[in-house]
């Protein structure tokens, strides 16, 4: 690896934690739904995270609105709001198939693009595997509430 690419990689460690951290100090959609269909608890026992999502999903199978709220990490936070950014006004199909590549890059160092540039800021957690959890938290709850539906 030449220092081109060593100066290329950390600006880009940079960015994305820059990306992390805005979605922790303000994050989108942390908020109560005052009318939802689904809502379901996540934690991490090994870390104390928790996260609640709440969805409200049409009779089409459209994600129409979608909060969340917890506490946690900044990476479990960040993690939740860059969901909510991301799901709203998807089919639960579409969903499902973010979840699944978003975990397999993840847990099995699989290769793929991530279409979303905050998720992929979140990619970089598969190089400490024990924050992999912490940024899976909200998408397995999500699924979680998926699960149940059917």
């Amino acid at each position: 690896m030449s220092s081109a690419d060593n100066i290329e990689n950390s600006e880009l460690d940079e960015l994305y934690t820059q990306v992390i951290f805005d979605h922790y100090k303000n994050p989108v959609n942390k908020r109560a739904l005052e009318g939802f269909t689904n809502e379901h608890r996540g934690f991490n026992p090994l870390c104390g995270d928790e996260i609640i999502i709440q969805i409200n999903v049409s009779e089409l199978g459209l994600i129409t609105d979608v909060g969340f709220q917890g506490t946690g990490c900044s990476i479990s936070q960040a993690s939740a709001s860059i969901l909510t950014k991301i799901v709203k006004d998807k089919s639960v199909e579409e969903v499902q198939i973010i979840i699944d590549n978003f975990r397999g890059i993840l847990e099995s160092n699989k290769k793929g693009s991530l279409q979303f540039d905050d998720l992929r800021a979140l990619e970089g957690v598969k190089k400490f595997p024990i924050r992999i959890k912490c940024a899976l938290l909200s998408w397995v709850t999500l699924e979680e509430i998926f699960e149940i539906r059917r």
